[in-house]
Parts: C-alpha cells; structure tokens; sequence
C-alpha cells in the first residue's frame, strides 16, 4: 500500500492531510446535527489534523533533500502542477456556478468530489497506491454526502465527518512509514 522509495513524499503527504483533515473538521462546524457531541468529535479530528501537522513538518524540513518523485521540470512536476491548477478551476468554476445558481449547499460535496478524484492521477505522478486509496474514499464520501440529509446537518459536516477521519488515518500511516523509511 506504501511505496517508500520517496519516503521524504510520505512525510510531506502526511503533513498535508494534517492540514486538510484540520479545514474538512472545521468545514463541517458549520452546522452540524444538534448536540455538543459532534462539535467534540469535530474538535478532535481538528486537534488530530494540527498534530499529525505538526509531528511530520520537523522531519519534512530536515529531509527535505530527501530523494521525491517531483524533481523539477520532471514529467511528474509537470504532471502534479496541471492537476492542481485543473483542480483550483474546477472548484472555482463551480463556488461561482453554485453562488449563481442558489444551490451553494452542493459545494462542500463537489469540491470533496473533486479534490477526492485528483489523487488518482497524483498517485501514477507519486508512485504512491495509498493516493488510490484516498481517491476512492474521498470520493466516495463526497458522493454519499450529496445524498445525506440536509435537514439533519449541512452538507459541509457529512463532509468532514466522512472524509477527515481519512486523512487523518492515510496520514498517519504515511508519517510513520515516511519516517520509518527516513531513519532507516
């Protein structure tokens, strides 16, 4: 499930889903069903995100000369950077659809839609089959939210509640086995 050839790549992959687990959490604030309850488990996963944040930027910083997948004007740079800005396009095209249309509580389902399909390219770029993984969950619990109950909670909390807790697990894993491959 893990390729750690590009160990310093895991690292950098676990601090990045710190920080998405941390903005899906918060997302999901907005209005989440009744009861203190959820805004703890929330809470968590936010504190869980910032942790796992924090742990992988020391070793991400001292191995940053590590060996990566993404050497500059490599294929796969080249690759990553399309994705990314087709991504930003993507969900720029559809906030302003959305804020147009009336329908803006189909935007934290799409985007995670969006963002959830974007590691399946970024996984060939990555050489990492744990991106595949977190393309088809992400993905997937930006499809099941478009289909949960709005008057239960807002789209954005079945959002966060579905995909933070992904990747703060991926994370995770891509920390310990990033920094496993690291010192070793």
């Amino acid at each position: 499930m893990l390729n750690v050839e590009f160990a310093r790549d895991l690292v950098f992959t676990a601090v990045l889903f710190g920080l998405v687990t941390f903005m899906w959490a918060g997302w999901a604030q907005e209005r989440p069903p009744a009861g203190v309850v959820w805004r703890v488990v929330l809470g968590v996963l936010s504190a869980g995100g910032l942790a796992l944040l924090g742990l992988g930027l020391p070793p991400l910083i001292r191995n940053w000369g590590s060996p990566t997948a993404m050497v500059s004007g490599s294929p796969a740079l080249i690759a990553y950077i399309v994705v990314f800005w087709l991504e930003v396009a993507v969900i720029a095209g559809l906030a302003i659809f959305y804020a147009r249309s009336g329908r803006q509580h189909l935007l934290p389902p799409t985007v995670l839609i969006v963002v959830g399909t974007h590691f399946a390219p970024l996984a060939l770029v990555f050489q990492q089959p744990v991106m595949m993984l977190a393309a088809v969950l992400i993905t997937a619990a930006g499809v099941v939210s478009l289909f949960l109950p709005r008057q239960v909670a807002a789209p954005s909390f079945w959002c966060g509640i579905l995909a933070a807790p992904v990747f703060l697990v991926l994370g995770a894993v891509s920390l310990v086995a990033g920094q496993g491959a690291l010192a070793g």
